[in-house]
């Protein structure tokens, strides 16, 4: 082979070699860029964003510690004052929007139960069958009777709440007809938590309320927990870990059925049954009603 040959041969290779090299790190080079960017987007929502998220439009909250006074204390990585996070969390239930508090037991979700689109948006985003119903959420002990029928004494809604604990009643006619469409009754909560509680407050009218999971998964106390929802709510508020790891801070509230007068039903255990039951039995004297009541 001669010299002449090789160069006539190498050179041209040469040159379309050194450009397809070029061609393939340009194109390397954008494919690792795009990566880095994918990896930082990635990151940026798996971990607690503390503004506005561009693509999910969801905002997710830090309380800031809050005293037996009320003031916040001096806030830190990223906790935010109660009265910024009310206002927000308010604006976006008022907008119809669905979002996540911190309660006394669990975390859950939250709209107006009188906007019947809301609810219906709650239903959707949990994949829960639309006969299970909702409770409602309020403030105070004499929002009960706005939203129930109550034919129990008034110390012994003051006994049970605020806390751990949800009394069935017979709805009023004030409730939306469209929340539970397909029972007369209606479970009624007051969180013994300072945050939910000054919520429902200021929106002036009940939460519908449920746990912050997809149907029939475990119930969450803490936001990372229910991390796949977030894309569908518009506020998330981190108030840090609820109670311990232990199964039975997963329970959820007790629910108890008090439409019969003189008697209650366990609809559900929860985590406050021995207690609830004792002040039921003990100091009002009820009893309780068959199973199929």
């Amino acid at each position: 082979m001669s010299c002449r040959w090789f160069h006539h041969i190498w050179r041209p290779c040469a040159q379309v070699a050194s450009k397809s090299s070029r061609l393939f790190m340009q194109a390397l080079r954008c494919l690792c860029t795009s990566a880095i960017s994918i990896a930082v987007c990635s990151s940026a929502t798996r971990t607690l964003p503390e503004s506005m998220c561009k693509e999910l439009k969801t905002r997710v909250l830090r309380l800031a510690p809050h005293t037996a006074n009320g003031p916040s204390l001096p806030r830190g990585d990223g906790q935010q004052d109660w009265r910024d996070v009310l206002e927000t969390t308010v604006n976006s239930l008022k907008e119809g929007q669905v979002v996540a508090v911190p309660t006394d037991t669990i975390y859950g979700l939250a709209c107006l139960a009188q906007n019947s689109d809301a609810v219906k948006r709650v239903y959707d985003i949990k994949g829960r069958n639309g006969q299970k119903p909702l409770a409602i959420c309020v403030g105070e002990i004499d929002d009960i009777y706005k939203y129930c029928k109550v034919t129990v004494p008034q110390p012994l809604l003051t006994d049970l709440l605020p806390g751990p604990v949800t009394l069935v009643l017979e709805r009023s006619d004030a409730l939306n007809p469209e929340l539970n469409p397909f029972t007369p009754l209606v479970g009624v909560r007051i969180p013994d938590h300072s945050f939910i509680r000054r919520l429902s407050q200021m929106c002036g009218e009940p939460l519908a309320l449920t746990s912050a999971n997809v149907s029939s998964h475990s119930s969450t106390i803490a936001v990372r927990e229910f991390q796949d929802l977030w894309p569908k709510l518009a506020v998330v508020v981190d108030g840090g870990p609820i109670g311990d790891q232990s199964p039975e801070c997963r329970l959820g509230s007790t629910v108890i059925d008090l439409s019969a007068s003189g008697r209650y039903q366990v609809i559900r255990p929860g985590c406050a049954l021995c207690a609830t039951v004792d002040i039921l039995e003990q100091k009002y004297k009820l009893s309780q009603a068959p199973a199929d009541h």
